[in-house]
This record gives structure tokens, sequence and C-alpha cells, in this order.
């Protein structure tokens, strides 16, 4: 996937939650067992193109391939903003359909989340 190279300053998954809780964002976007994404406490259904990616954090633990993730905070079509977090590897915790549904959903990187 293009455009997720950008690594922040902070090293925790949850440092970057914090700041995105401050910054008012609680909700996770997921993808349930029916490979459906829906925004946390809504029943709308998402299609890649109502998504928008407007920053990615990239973490990678030093000892343990168990420690990848990628947090994602994403805007819907409608300005809602909520975050993805995807655990990567031989750990992800999504189906081979995450996956692809990542790769459509256009990115559009915004230093808005760049925290110093």
């Amino acid at each position: 996937m293009e455009g997720t190279g950008n690594i922040d300053k902070m090293t925790t998954l949850s440092q970057v939650m914090t700041r995105l809780a401050q910054r008012g964002i609680h909700r996770e976007f997921r993808m349930n067992e029916n490979c459906e994404m829906k925004l946390e406490n809504s029943d709308k259904v998402y299609q890649p193109n109502e998504l928008t990616i407007i920053k990615t954090y990239r973490f990678e633990g030093p000892s343990s391939p168990d420690d990848n993730a990628v947090l994602y905070v994403v805007k819907d079509s409608d300005a809602n903003l909520g975050m993805i977090i995807d655990s990567y590897g031989a750990g992800s915790n999504y189906p081979k359909e995450f996956d692809n549904f990542l790769r459509e959903v256009p990115i559009l990187e915004s230093d808005e989340f760049d925290f110093d």
C-alpha cells in the first residue's frame, strides 16, 4: 500500500491512541465476521471509497514481530473520524478481505495529526 511510510516520533501504540483520544478520536472502524467495515457503535457498512486514510502510524516491536501494528486515522464521507488498528505479519487480526479493503481506501495524508 502506498503512502504508509509516514513514521511519527511517538514509539508506542498506546501513546498515539492517548493523543488521538485527546483530539476526540475514540472510535474504531472494524471489519466484522461478515467482512463488513463499520464504525464502532454504528450500523453503517462502509465501502472503501467512503473512507480516507489521513494519517498512518507504524509500530515495529524491536524484539518480537508480534508487536508489529499499524494505526490508521480515517475520515468517512460524513467527516466522522476514527481509527483502524491492524496487527500485521503472522499475528494479523483480520481476514484477507481486510487487506483488499484497505488497498482500495484513498490516502490523503494530513499533518493535522503530527505529534511533536
